[in-house]
């Protein structure tokens, strides 16, 4: 239960922050030998991350009613990802991934990348700019976030700052877009997650997400009130 506790921690401020959560989870867990740690319970703590998000901007998806073509966008941007993950987890390649090598080299290039984007002066808002090539051009940097080291938030905010959206609209396009894929992801394992044969371990799954959405849903507060005062 400590194990789930502690990686509850890690997910709920990685998955906000520009770094990677899922290379952060398998960093800690082979460093510290954790027991718990799988792909399974991994999936458990993005959806209390899931959670979080749509609690925190409710009011945003609300407006999806009035605002349907925003909805359309986040959608059409989200397919690209959903695609390439299927296939990756149909075939067994996502394991292939995740190793100290691919995480090491993908942080510090796409901390680059990141860096540079953020020295663009911001042009264009969510609410005027945000047009359906831009939803698809944020949707193919956000595949990339399937390799681990690579941050899903960290790359779609330099995707829209590439697009000289300001930092505050980048990470609400970021965090618009990662509803629509974590939904997907869930409801993929939902099943597997509800018929496990090991009943603990589908307590330590359901303890995940609860602990997982305290911890992210403070992270996102805390990381949007930075972005007001500070850069990337």
């Amino acid at each position: 239960m400590l194990e789930v506790f502690f990686l509850s921690i890690i997910q709920g401020i990685t998955e906000f922050l520009p770094i990677s959560s899922s290379a952060h989870l398998i960093l800690f867990s082979k460093y510290f030998n954790f027991s718990n740690e799988n792909l399974m319970l991994n999936v458990s703590l993005h959806v209390g991350s899931l959670l979080a998000i749509i609690v925190y901007f409710k009011r945003d998806l609300l407006d999806f009613v009035n605002n349907k073509i925003l909805f359309y966008k986040i959608i059409f941007s989200s397919l690209p990802v959903i695609i390439c993950g299927y296939f990756l987890v149909k075939y067994n390649l996502i394991n292939f991934l995740r190793s100290y090598e691919i995480i090491g080299w993908s942080t510090i290039l796409f901390g680059i990348l990141l860096y540079f984007s953020d020295l663009i002066k911001p042009k264009k808002t969510i609410n005027k700019d945000f047009k359906y090539s831009y939803a698809f051009y944020v949707g193919l940097f956000q595949v990339l976030s399937l390799i681990p080291g690579v941050s899903r938030s960290g790359i779609t905010i330099t995707g829209a700052r590439f697009l000289n959206f300001n930092r505050i609209d980048s990470v609400k396009i970021s965090f618009l877009i990662s509803i629509p894929t974590l939904l997907a992801v869930s409801i993929y394992n939902l099943k597997g997650l509800l018929l496990g044969e090991n009943l603990e371990v589908s307590i330590l799954n359901f303890l995940g997400i609860g602990l997982s959405f305290i911890f992210s849903y403070i992270t996102i507060r805390i990381f949007i009130q930075f972005l007001k005062k500070f850069s990337l």
